[in-house]
């Protein structure tokens, strides 16, 4: 049984405030202390919730006031040269989960809250003295451990470990676009286009109206108070550079109306960090392993090692037991998953070399995918066990 009676949790994004709901299921008391000064409704484009991030929400209560925000895909095209090949899907898990950030923030933040969490904004984190953290405003807050939820530009990552490597930037921009033109395919189809200079994916949503997406190559990285001075119209015309020669993604880029254009800003990956944890302060979601948003896996991660996290800390006798155990079950889980993401990065923004050896490479990514147990199996069927005890030897099913 563990003496951790009570923790904080720095950030509530989606990491953070499942961290804290699992912890509260744990018999821990978390607050969760969030920088900005409000809830984060309106901010940030769409993700996707794998099945195993699903069933990860399901062991915090909180899947079905999520999937009530989204849109279920239960099918998949990927699109290369011309050539449309449907991805088959893996037997009896349910369909990947679209929703957008801003409704799963608030969907998270409701659920915890009627759980009993509680949630401090316009907390700054500025440093952490033991298990004391002191935060831009003054004031201080005092657990038993401090979990970083902090996302990919953790300040407690830093706090940890000063030499931890930060993020790596992908050589990409996301922006996305509500489209009032359709696309010849039903409600709940998700095409991923590997277009002639640059890729970018669609869907049609419930209304007849079209989602796009791009993953815009950009030589520099640029933060988004920097990639949202740029004018939508001057952002418009890179896109129709882009993107203008595909089918359909230059009629879609051309109908989409400036004002309904969002940034989302540049895409980065997380390496593998050194340490994740030290004395009673740990790391969890994005703040210490963010793979490419290729992987299909960021949130869902991030759910799963908040739920793990709250088990070990749950079941073991002191924090250094818990987190060490937290870290030998997710590290090889996680990093696994990034290094498989990183390999079809390349071809998302491809250099001359990899434009030229793009076909074949294209050829390999549909085998792997038209064997979907062998190449996914492993990541979607992957659930945590809530009722299980986290013992010396840790693991999860499959």
């Amino acid at each position: 049984m563990s003496r951790v009676r009570n923790a904080l949790v720095i950030g509530g994004g989606v990491a953070g405030p499942v961290t804290a709901m699992a912890l509260h299921k744990a018999g821990i008391e978390a607050t969760v202390y969030e920088a900005y000064p409000s809830t984060a409704d309106g901010v940030g484009g769409s993700l996707a919730l794998a099945p195993n991030g699903q069933a990860a929400l399901e062991v915090v209560g909180a899947l079905d006031a999520v999937r009530a925000t989204g849109l279920p895909i239960p099918k998949q095209v990927m699109s290369f040269g011309g050539r449309e090949v449907e991805l088959p899907r893996l037997s009896g898990l349910p369909p990947l989960l679209l929703v957008q950030r801003a409704d799963l923030y608030r969907a998270l933040y409701d659920v915890a809250v009627e759980t009993g969490v509680r949630f401090e904004h316009g907390r700054r984190l500025t440093a952490i003295d033991g298990t004391t953290v002191r935060f831009a405003d003054g004031t201080t807050a005092t657990a038993d451990v401090v979990i970083g939820a902090d996302g990919v530009h953790s300040t407690v990552r830093g706090l940890i470990d000063p030499a931890a490597p930060g993020p790596r930037y992908t050589g990409m921009l996301g922006l996305e676009s509500i489209v009032d033109h359709p696309v010849p395919t039903g409600t709940g189809t998700m095409y991923f286009s590997f277009g002639k200079r640059a890729y970018y994916l669609f869907w049609r949503r419930p209304d007849g109206t079209t989602h796009f997406g791009a993953n815009l190559p950009q030589e520099r990285p640029m933060t988004l108070r920097e990639a949202r001075t740029v004018r939508a119209t001057d952002w418009l015309a890179r896109l129709a550079a882009a993107y203008g020669d595909d089918e359909p993604g230059g009629p879609l880029v051309r109908h989409i109306d400036p004002a309904k254009l969002t940034v989302t800003g540049a895409l980065h990956i997380m390496p593998p960090v050194p340490r994740w944890h030290r004395g009673h302060v740990v790391l969890v979601g994005d703040a210490v392993h963010a793979p490419s948003n290729t992987s299909g896996q960021g949130a869902s991660l991030a759910i799963e090692s908040a739920v793990e996290l709250a088990r070990c800390l749950r079941d073991l006798p002191d924090a250094a037991s818990a987190f060490a155990a937290y870290e030998r079950m997710r590290r090889p889980r996680v990093e696994g998953i990034a290094a498989r993401a990183a390999k079809v990065n390349h071809m998302k923004a491809p250099g001359p070399v990899m434009k030229a050896v793009m076909p074949v490479m294209m050829r390999l990514l549909l085998k792997t995918a038209m064997r979907p147990e062998k190449a996914f199996g492993h990541e979607q069927r992957y659930r945590v066990d809530w009722s299980a005890p986290v013992g010396g030897a840790v693991s999860a099913t499959p």
